[in-house]
Protein backbone atom coordinates (compact mmCIF):
# COMPACT_ATOMS: atom_id res chain seq x y z
CA UNK A 1 0.00 0.00 0.00
CA UNK A 2 1.45 3.14 -1.08
CA UNK A 3 0.48 6.70 0.59
CA UNK A 4 2.03 9.39 -1.36
CA UNK A 5 0.94 12.39 -3.65
CA UNK A 6 -0.91 11.17 -6.80
CA UNK A 7 2.05 12.00 -9.11
CA UNK A 8 4.54 10.92 -7.68
CA UNK A 9 2.93 7.69 -7.16
CA UNK A 10 2.53 7.21 -10.41
CA UNK A 11 5.95 7.60 -11.66
CA UNK A 12 7.25 5.63 -9.06
CA UNK A 13 4.11 3.27 -10.13
CA UNK A 14 5.40 3.17 -13.98
CA UNK A 15 9.15 2.25 -12.82
CA UNK A 16 8.35 -0.34 -11.00
CA UNK A 17 6.19 -1.79 -13.64
CA UNK A 18 9.16 -1.12 -16.38
CA UNK A 19 11.61 -3.50 -13.65
CA UNK A 20 9.19 -5.61 -13.34
CA UNK A 21 8.56 -5.80 -9.68
CA UNK A 22 5.11 -5.39 -9.27
CA UNK A 23 2.93 -8.62 -10.25
CA UNK A 24 -0.56 -6.67 -9.46
CA UNK A 25 -2.00 -3.35 -9.14
CA UNK A 26 -4.98 -2.98 -7.73
CA UNK A 27 -6.77 0.50 -7.27
CA UNK A 28 -9.87 2.55 -5.35
CA UNK A 29 -10.38 6.03 -6.52
CA UNK A 30 -11.53 8.18 -9.31
CA UNK A 31 -12.89 7.40 -12.81
CA UNK A 32 -9.96 9.26 -14.52
CA UNK A 33 -6.99 8.66 -12.51
CA UNK A 34 -8.38 4.53 -13.26
CA UNK A 35 -8.09 5.38 -17.17
CA UNK A 36 -4.72 6.38 -16.97
CA UNK A 37 -3.56 3.14 -14.50
CA UNK A 38 -5.68 1.35 -16.55
CA UNK A 39 -3.20 3.02 -19.84
CA UNK A 40 -0.14 2.22 -17.76
CA UNK A 41 -1.04 -1.22 -16.92
CA UNK A 42 -1.88 -2.71 -20.28
CA UNK A 43 1.18 -1.12 -21.99
CA UNK A 44 2.94 -4.38 -19.37
CA UNK A 45 0.53 -6.75 -20.23
CA UNK A 46 -1.53 -6.51 -17.05
CA UNK A 47 -5.35 -5.93 -15.94
CA UNK A 48 -5.29 -3.55 -12.71
CA UNK A 49 -8.32 -4.36 -10.49
CA UNK A 50 -10.28 -1.25 -10.65
CA UNK A 51 -12.54 0.41 -8.30
CA UNK A 52 -13.91 3.61 -9.43
CA UNK A 53 -16.09 6.01 -8.78
CA UNK A 54 -20.09 5.95 -8.45
CA UNK A 55 -22.88 8.03 -9.24
CA UNK A 56 -25.75 5.24 -7.72
CA UNK A 57 -29.34 5.48 -7.98
CA UNK A 58 -32.03 4.85 -6.20
CA UNK A 59 -35.51 3.78 -7.73
CA UNK A 60 -38.79 4.15 -6.00
CA UNK A 61 -41.70 2.51 -7.73
CA UNK A 62 -45.53 3.81 -7.00
CA UNK A 63 -45.64 0.94 -4.91
CA UNK A 64 -42.85 1.19 -2.71
CA UNK A 65 -42.73 1.15 1.05
CA UNK A 66 -41.68 4.79 1.36
CA UNK A 67 -40.69 5.15 4.89
CA UNK A 68 -38.45 2.41 3.98
CA UNK A 69 -37.43 4.21 1.02
CA UNK A 70 -36.88 7.47 3.37
CA UNK A 71 -34.82 5.52 5.50
CA UNK A 72 -32.44 4.07 2.64
CA UNK A 73 -32.15 7.24 0.84
CA UNK A 74 -31.36 8.78 4.23
CA UNK A 75 -28.65 6.66 5.30
CA UNK A 76 -27.51 5.78 1.39
CA UNK A 77 -26.98 9.40 0.66
CA UNK A 78 -25.98 10.93 4.15
CA UNK A 79 -24.35 8.12 5.78
CA UNK A 80 -20.58 9.14 6.26
CA UNK A 81 -21.28 12.49 4.87
CA UNK A 82 -21.58 10.85 1.45
CA UNK A 83 -18.14 9.92 1.28
CA UNK A 84 -18.26 6.80 -0.37
CA UNK A 85 -18.11 5.19 -3.24
CA UNK A 86 -21.87 3.47 -3.15
CA UNK A 87 -23.13 6.42 -2.06
CA UNK A 88 -26.28 7.58 -3.04
CA UNK A 89 -26.04 9.82 -6.14
CA UNK A 90 -29.56 10.39 -7.57
CA UNK A 91 -33.21 9.54 -6.17
CA UNK A 92 -35.49 8.69 -8.85
CA UNK A 93 -38.57 9.07 -7.76
CA UNK A 94 -41.94 8.05 -9.84
CA UNK A 95 -44.31 11.62 -10.15
CA UNK A 96 -46.90 9.57 -8.78
CA UNK A 97 -45.27 9.51 -5.44
CA UNK A 98 -42.65 11.94 -5.94
CA UNK A 99 -44.01 15.07 -3.69
CA UNK A 100 -45.01 12.62 -0.84
CA UNK A 101 -41.25 10.74 -0.46
CA UNK A 102 -39.66 14.28 -1.41
CA UNK A 103 -41.67 16.28 1.70
CA UNK A 104 -40.66 12.50 4.11
CA UNK A 105 -37.22 12.43 2.92
CA UNK A 106 -36.89 16.50 3.50
CA UNK A 107 -38.32 15.85 6.97
CA UNK A 108 -35.79 12.65 7.54
CA UNK A 109 -32.68 15.25 6.64
CA UNK A 110 -33.65 18.51 8.32
CA UNK A 111 -34.35 16.45 11.83
CA UNK A 112 -30.86 14.15 11.63
CA UNK A 113 -28.00 14.42 13.97
CA UNK A 114 -25.11 16.00 12.61
CA UNK A 115 -22.06 16.84 14.27
CA UNK A 116 -19.08 14.72 16.74
CA UNK A 117 -18.54 11.31 15.25
CA UNK A 118 -17.99 10.06 18.43
CA UNK A 119 -21.79 10.87 18.92
CA UNK A 120 -24.98 9.28 17.83
CA UNK A 121 -25.01 11.37 14.50
CA UNK A 122 -25.91 10.71 11.13
CA UNK A 123 -22.31 11.61 9.93
CA UNK A 124 -19.44 13.54 10.86
CA UNK A 125 -16.98 15.56 9.18
CA UNK A 126 -15.73 15.71 5.92
CA UNK A 127 -11.92 13.74 5.44
CA UNK A 128 -9.80 16.53 4.67
CA UNK A 129 -9.64 20.13 3.89
CA UNK A 130 -9.01 18.89 0.21
CA UNK A 131 -11.95 16.73 0.15
CA UNK A 132 -13.96 19.62 1.85
CA UNK A 133 -13.02 22.08 -0.31
CA UNK A 134 -13.94 20.10 -3.61
CA UNK A 135 -17.05 19.56 -2.41
CA UNK A 136 -17.69 23.00 -1.81
CA UNK A 137 -16.95 23.65 -5.53
CA UNK A 138 -19.57 21.06 -6.75
CA UNK A 139 -22.52 23.27 -4.71
CA UNK A 140 -22.30 25.35 -8.45
CA UNK A 141 -23.40 23.22 -9.79
CA UNK A 142 -27.09 23.80 -8.36
CA UNK A 143 -28.88 25.79 -11.19
CA UNK A 144 -31.76 28.06 -11.44
CA UNK A 145 -34.02 25.41 -12.55
CA UNK A 146 -33.76 23.12 -9.32
CA UNK A 147 -35.23 24.10 -5.54
CA UNK A 148 -33.20 22.90 -2.59
CA UNK A 149 -35.10 20.77 0.10
CA UNK A 150 -34.80 20.38 3.82
CA UNK A 151 -32.98 23.13 4.36
CA UNK A 152 -31.57 25.67 2.30
CA UNK A 153 -28.21 26.10 4.08
CA UNK A 154 -25.38 25.03 2.47
CA UNK A 155 -21.27 24.61 2.45
CA UNK A 156 -19.97 24.77 5.91
CA UNK A 157 -21.54 24.56 9.21
CA UNK A 158 -19.94 27.34 11.40
CA UNK A 159 -21.34 29.40 14.37
CA UNK A 160 -21.94 32.17 11.86
CA UNK A 161 -24.16 29.32 9.89
CA UNK A 162 -25.22 26.99 12.39
CA UNK A 163 -27.48 23.90 11.83
CA UNK A 164 -30.23 23.61 14.51
CA UNK A 165 -29.24 20.44 16.54
CA UNK A 166 -25.91 19.84 15.82
CA UNK A 167 -24.02 17.76 17.95
CA UNK A 168 -20.57 19.15 19.21
CA UNK A 169 -18.38 22.20 18.46
CA UNK A 170 -18.42 23.07 14.42
CA UNK A 171 -15.44 24.68 14.80
CA UNK A 172 -14.15 21.46 15.91
CA UNK A 173 -14.05 19.72 12.12
CA UNK A 174 -14.65 20.56 8.58
CA UNK A 175 -18.68 19.76 8.54
CA UNK A 176 -20.98 20.75 5.84
CA UNK A 177 -24.83 20.70 5.30
CA UNK A 178 -26.77 18.06 4.06
CA UNK A 179 -28.09 19.16 0.74
CA UNK A 180 -31.09 17.67 -1.25
CA UNK A 181 -31.33 18.93 -4.83
CA UNK A 182 -34.82 18.80 -6.38
CA UNK A 183 -35.53 19.37 -9.98
CA UNK A 184 -32.30 17.31 -11.75
CA UNK A 185 -32.21 16.58 -15.33
CA UNK A 186 -30.04 14.52 -17.39
CA UNK A 187 -28.33 17.86 -18.77
CA UNK A 188 -27.12 18.50 -14.86
CA UNK A 189 -23.75 17.69 -13.96
CA UNK A 190 -25.11 17.27 -10.50
CA UNK A 191 -26.91 14.23 -12.29
CA UNK A 192 -23.33 13.37 -14.56
CA UNK A 193 -20.71 13.50 -12.14
CA UNK A 194 -19.71 11.91 -8.64
CA UNK A 195 -20.18 14.27 -5.85
CA UNK A 196 -18.40 13.08 -3.19
CA UNK A 197 -20.38 14.64 -0.12
CA UNK A 198 -23.38 15.04 1.14
CA UNK A 199 -25.44 15.79 -1.16
CA UNK A 200 -28.12 13.92 -3.60
CA UNK A 201 -30.41 14.46 -6.11
CA UNK A 202 -33.65 13.79 -6.84
CA UNK A 203 -35.02 13.19 -10.19
CA UNK A 204 -39.16 12.36 -10.98
CA UNK A 205 -40.46 9.71 -14.13
CA UNK A 206 -43.27 8.75 -15.66
CA UNK A 207 -42.68 5.37 -17.17
CA UNK A 208 -40.22 2.47 -16.40
CA UNK A 209 -38.17 3.39 -19.16
CA UNK A 210 -37.78 6.78 -18.38
CA UNK A 211 -36.57 5.64 -14.67
CA UNK A 212 -34.02 3.28 -16.70
CA UNK A 213 -32.41 5.86 -18.94
CA UNK A 214 -32.07 8.27 -15.69
CA UNK A 215 -30.51 5.17 -13.82
CA UNK A 216 -28.15 4.47 -16.27
CA UNK A 217 -27.44 7.56 -18.08
CA UNK A 218 -24.43 9.00 -16.65
CA UNK A 219 -22.11 5.92 -17.54
CA UNK A 220 -21.40 4.64 -14.02
CA UNK A 221 -22.14 1.22 -12.80
CA UNK A 222 -21.35 0.58 -9.54
CA UNK A 223 -24.62 -0.16 -7.42
CA UNK A 224 -27.92 0.73 -7.51
CA UNK A 225 -31.37 0.38 -5.68
CA UNK A 226 -34.55 -0.28 -6.33
CA UNK A 227 -37.72 0.21 -3.89
CA UNK A 228 -41.07 -1.83 -4.85
CA UNK A 229 -43.41 -4.61 -3.81
CA UNK A 230 -43.65 -5.46 -7.59
CA UNK A 231 -41.08 -8.51 -8.12
CA UNK A 232 -41.42 -7.89 -11.83
CA UNK A 233 -40.57 -4.51 -11.42
CA UNK A 234 -37.41 -5.81 -9.54
CA UNK A 235 -36.06 -8.67 -12.33
CA UNK A 236 -36.77 -6.20 -15.26
CA UNK A 237 -34.35 -3.78 -12.95
CA UNK A 238 -31.86 -6.26 -12.42
CA UNK A 239 -31.92 -6.93 -16.26
CA UNK A 240 -31.57 -3.19 -17.80
CA UNK A 241 -29.04 -1.54 -14.75
CA UNK A 242 -25.61 -1.65 -15.63
CA UNK A 243 -24.44 -1.51 -12.22
CA UNK A 244 -22.46 -4.21 -10.67
CA UNK A 245 -24.35 -4.41 -7.45
CA UNK A 246 -28.00 -4.22 -7.08
CA UNK A 247 -30.04 -4.11 -3.55
CA UNK A 248 -33.97 -4.61 -3.62
CA UNK A 249 -35.75 -2.56 -0.76
CA UNK A 250 -32.05 -1.30 1.06
CA UNK A 251 -29.85 1.33 0.68
CA UNK A 252 -27.01 1.58 -1.92
CA UNK A 253 -24.53 1.39 0.10
CA UNK A 254 -24.86 -2.29 1.94
CA UNK A 255 -22.43 -4.15 0.69
CA UNK A 256 -21.85 -7.72 1.58
CA UNK A 257 -18.26 -9.51 2.26
CA UNK A 258 -19.55 -12.65 0.84
CA UNK A 259 -20.81 -11.09 -2.32
CA UNK A 260 -18.40 -9.81 -5.42
CA UNK A 261 -18.15 -5.65 -4.77
CA UNK A 262 -17.25 -4.20 -8.20
CA UNK A 263 -18.39 -1.89 -11.11
CA UNK A 264 -18.61 -1.49 -14.55
CA UNK A 265 -18.48 1.56 -17.63
CA UNK A 266 -17.16 4.38 -15.65
CA UNK A 267 -17.07 2.65 -12.18
CA UNK A 268 -14.65 0.01 -12.87
CA UNK A 269 -13.22 -2.33 -15.52
CA UNK A 270 -14.97 -5.00 -14.27
CA UNK A 271 -13.18 -6.22 -11.38
CA UNK A 272 -14.74 -7.87 -8.30
CA UNK A 273 -13.42 -7.86 -5.03
CA UNK A 274 -14.86 -9.23 -1.73
CA UNK A 275 -16.28 -12.94 -1.81
CA UNK A 276 -14.25 -15.90 -3.50
CA UNK A 277 -14.17 -13.47 -6.44
CA UNK A 278 -11.16 -11.63 -5.45
CA UNK A 279 -8.77 -14.52 -5.52
CA UNK A 280 -9.49 -14.37 -9.28
CA UNK A 281 -8.13 -10.89 -8.88
CA UNK A 282 -4.80 -11.46 -7.03
CA UNK A 283 -3.65 -14.78 -8.33
CA UNK A 284 -3.72 -16.68 -11.69
CA UNK A 285 -4.62 -20.10 -12.91
CA UNK A 286 -2.24 -22.40 -13.68
CA UNK A 287 -3.15 -26.02 -15.78
CA UNK A 288 -0.71 -29.10 -15.55
CA UNK A 289 -1.14 -32.36 -17.81
CA UNK A 290 0.51 -35.03 -16.66
CA UNK A 291 0.46 -38.49 -19.08
CA UNK A 292 1.18 -41.74 -17.99
CA UNK A 293 0.33 -43.69 -20.93
CA UNK A 294 3.94 -43.82 -22.64
CA UNK A 295 3.16 -41.99 -26.11
CA UNK A 296 2.19 -39.03 -27.39
CA UNK A 297 -1.33 -37.33 -25.94
CA UNK A 298 -2.46 -34.63 -28.89
CA UNK A 299 -5.50 -33.15 -26.98
CA UNK A 300 -8.07 -32.36 -28.84
CA UNK A 301 -6.05 -33.36 -32.15
CA UNK A 302 -6.01 -36.94 -31.18
CA UNK A 303 -9.59 -38.29 -30.95
CA UNK A 304 -11.18 -41.42 -32.11
CA UNK A 305 -12.77 -41.39 -36.01
CA UNK A 306 -16.55 -42.77 -35.12
CA UNK A 307 -17.85 -43.42 -38.82
CA UNK A 308 -21.73 -43.09 -39.27
CA UNK A 309 -24.02 -45.71 -39.96
CA UNK A 310 -27.23 -43.98 -41.45
CA UNK A 311 -28.55 -47.10 -41.77
CA UNK A 312 -29.52 -47.46 -37.77
CA UNK A 313 -32.87 -46.70 -36.55
CA UNK A 314 -34.37 -46.82 -32.82
CA UNK A 315 -36.53 -49.37 -32.50
CA UNK A 316 -39.37 -50.61 -29.57
CA UNK A 317 -38.10 -52.88 -27.34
Amino acid sequence: MVLADGAATFEGLSQALDAEFVDKVGFTGSSEVGRRLGELCGRHLQTPCLELGGKNPLVVMPDADLDLAVEGALFSGFGTAGQRCTSLGTVIVHERVHDEFLARFAKAVETAAIGDPFEDVLYGPMISARFCDRFLGWLDWVQPHHTLRGSTATGRITRDAPRAGFVGDPEAGLFVHPTIVDGVTMDDDLYKQETFGPIVGVASFGDFEEAMALANGHGYGLSASIYTTDPLDVFRFRERISAGMVSVNNSTTGAEAHLPFGGNGRSGNGARQSGVWVLDQFTRWQAMNWDYSGRLQKAQMDVADVSADPSFRLTEP
